[in-house]
């Protein structure tokens, strides 16, 4: 069985460890899908896919070099993070009861495994959480790193205290998303903020335009830009472009226009025909039963 990981790093502006995560990523046994790390965010994704084994093997080599180099007492950048590995989802290329099964075990082996050799604590997320505490990354997340500090955790594995260096991190099994961004030609913040804000109220007040997409705003400030950061969750029922072009008429109202688009990550090939307006590579777009 194939399976996909999506592995959330608190970094991106060491281009030396970058480096040293290409290598590490360089394996037959190995399709890398995506690499990127980014200044403003400080943050690197990477997306890679393979059988489980080799899958395990490389998380556990990319955590030895990154938990050698970060530091969150000394992180600064815009994304939400609590952790070094801030979060790992692993996603499967079907649908089967089976393939879920062997995926959930793995996310729990290599949590287990990462909580025991570097001590930091773990909690499962989405479709792996034992209902021991709150499913979703956003919730998980609140306080960020700085809220850790003197609190007692109830973490799936690891110590009850956070690591004073790596923080928590976050896995689990979840399903198939989308995570873009659409950046603004000004260094407004105010304005990204706001759309951000319009997508969460008429999420929240069941706009069917916009079930299951998050939406936060960022300042760029190494581009002189400002990003509305988008997570599609349920793509199924929420395409692609509809979003982008509710984003560039807001935008065009706020008299400021779309810089570019970016997909992050992966996207399945049957959401391709609906994403148009995002700029995608070959090795993004990865086949799904």
């Amino acid at each position: 069985m194939r399976i996909l990981t999506a592995p959330n790093w608190s970094f991106g502006r060491s281009t030396s460890l970058l480096r040293e995560f290409r290598h590490i990523l360089e394996r037959p046994d190995i399709q890398v899908h995506y690499c990127q790390g980014d200044i403003d965010h400080n943050r690197t994704v990477t997306a890679f896919s393979g059988e489980p084994e080799p899958v395990c093997q490389t998380l556990i080599e990319l955590c030895e070099h990154a938990f050698a180099s970060i530091d969150l007492n000394r992180h600064i950048g815009v994304h939400p993070r609590i952790g070094a590995l801030d979060v790992c989802p692993f996603v499967t290329f079907t649908k089967s009861e089976a393939d879920f099964l062997q995926a959930n075990a793995l996310a729990e082996r290599f949590s287990a495994s990462i909580a025991g050799r570097f001590g930091v604590p773990v909690f499962l997320y989405e479709r792996s959480e034992r209902g021991r505490h709150e499913a979703d990354l956003p919730s998980l997340r609140k306080g960020g790193f700085g809220g850790l500090e003197g609190k007692v955790l109830n973490p799936d594995f690891g110590p009850q205290t956070f690591h004073p260096r790596l923080g928590v991190s976050i896995v689990g099994v979840r399903d198939f998303l989308i995570a873009m961004n659409v950046d603004l030609a000004t260094e407004n913040l105010a304005i990204a903020k706001q759309i951000a804000k319009r997508v969460r109220s008429m999420r929240s007040e069941g706009d069917p335009r916009f079930l299951g997409v998050r939406a936060l705003g960022f300042q760029l400030v190494s581009r002189k830009l400002v990003q509305v950061s988008y997570t599609m969750t349920l793509p199924d029922i929420t395409p692609i472009d509809p979003i982008i072009e509710w984003t560039m008429r807001q935008a065009s109202d706020a008299r400021v226009s779309v810089a570019n688009t970016e997909l992050i990550g992966v996207i399945r090939r049957t959401d391709v025909p609906t994403a148009t307006r995002l700029p995608m590579r070959d090795a993004q777009i990865v086949e799904c039963a």
